[in-house]
């Protein structure tokens, strides 16, 4: 019997996961969360991670990504894995009728993430990018600030964002060492900075970018105590212009590093002609949690805003990224079940991506 598209609008999206790091500790929680997913099938390409996971999660699982496309309760796959396979695994779940939410970066290069967009838009698949800091309380609470017209034209906008994660230099070698890999704070970190600036202001031209690597060399992982060469940047430094939507151009600058001891963590600045917004958190250890909003007017001092009930997370978990990540997941089933495009999506990966590959390309 034929499904009608009424009880197909309300039945949720059967998702597979791809990749089981980031995809087992965030994205499974997170599509449980979300009434309007469901996960289905996990894919890995190791057998043992993939059965231990599938046990654990009381889930199918398939170590070939033909036989999960090819899985009839699959709509959709949620792509986790590192970015290196990431392009080539879109492509060939596209190729298959699959939506997809992408983890980022998407691919490794502009001309990538524009592939996947044009055939996403032949097959009419619904394509999201988990650039979850648009899903973040305070975030959106900044973004509805500034469309209130409240700052005024902006004149500068500065984003810090210098963590510690990589500081150890006996963190072992991995591909987040080698740029040809997609490894490096650029991808890590400044694939969302050049989202939110996006988001909040406008497309990033003009980019120019310094990048250095700190720590050269780290532990291969088997225990040998040899050392690799690591190639991917860890401190970028970037400045660029950001096209406003009524034409003017707005100055930005974005300082990234992931091997800053006791760095300030995220801090995002916008001055405007009539007043100031800040929105920042030190938490290291939650790259979600702790986030604050402050403004001010007229050379007022700072004063801290209130979060808006209206924007909270129905719940939150210990990991802090699972609530904006199952609010994006809710976000993508409705945009598919409505055949709609998803925003974030391809067309957002791909203007960040430009700031990134514009960013090497100058240094």
């Amino acid at each position: 019997m034929a499904v009608s598209p009424a009880s197909l609008s309300q039945r949720p999206l059967g998702v597979a996961v791809a990749g089981l790091g980031f995809g087992a500790s965030v994205h499974l929680p997170a599509l449980r969360a979300c009434a309007g997913t469901e996960p289905v099938a996990l894919w890995h390409p190791r057998q043992e991670r993939l059965d231990r996971v599938c046990g654990e999660q009381e889930l199918p699982g398939h170590s070939d990504f033909a036989a999960l496309l090819a899985d009839p309760s699959v709509e959709a796959v949620v792509i986790a894995t590192p970015p290196g396979p990431r392009f080539a695994l879109a492509q060939q779940a596209l190729e298959a009728g699959k939506h997809l939410m992408l983890e980022k970066p998407v691919a490794l290069n502009a001309g990538q993430v524009e592939e996947l967009q044009r055939l996403a838009l032949a097959r009419r698949l619904t394509v999201a990018v988990d650039f979850e800091y648009r899903a973040v309380p305070q975030f959106q609470q900044l973004d509805a600030l500034l469309r209130s017209g409240e700052l005024g034209d902006l004149v500068l906008v500065k984003l810090d964002w210098l963590m510690g994660s990589r500081a150890d230099a006996s963190r072992p070698w991995s591909w987040y060492s080698q740029a040809e890999a997609g490894g490096g704070v650029l991808g890590a970190l400044g694939t969302h900075a050049f989202d939110m600036l996006r988001w909040f202001v406008g497309p990033g031209r003009r980019v120019h970018g310094q990048l250095s690597t700190a720590i050269g060399e780290r532990p291969l992982p088997d225990g040998s105590g040899r050392l690799a060469a690591v190639d991917a940047e860890d401190v970028a430094l970037v400045q660029l212009e950001l096209e406003a939507a009524d034409g003017r151009i707005v100055p930005a600058q974005v300082a990234l590093s992931s091997v800053a001891r006791r760095g300030r963590g995220c801090w995002l600045e916008l001055y405007g002609r009539q007043g100031t917004a800040v929105l920042g958190s030190d938490n290291q250890a939650d790259y979600v949690h702790g986030f604050q909003l402050w403004c001010s007017q007229a050379g007022e001092p700072l004063r801290r805003l209130e979060p808006d009930p209206a924007l909270a997370f129905p719940r939150s978990w210990e990991d802090g990224r699972i609530a904006p990540v199952a609010r994006l997941h809710g976000w993508w089933s409705q945009a598919v079940r409505q055949g709609r495009p998803m925003v974030p999506g391809l067309a957002e990966a791909a203007s960040s991506q430009r700031c990134c590959d514009e960013a090497r390309q100058s240094t």
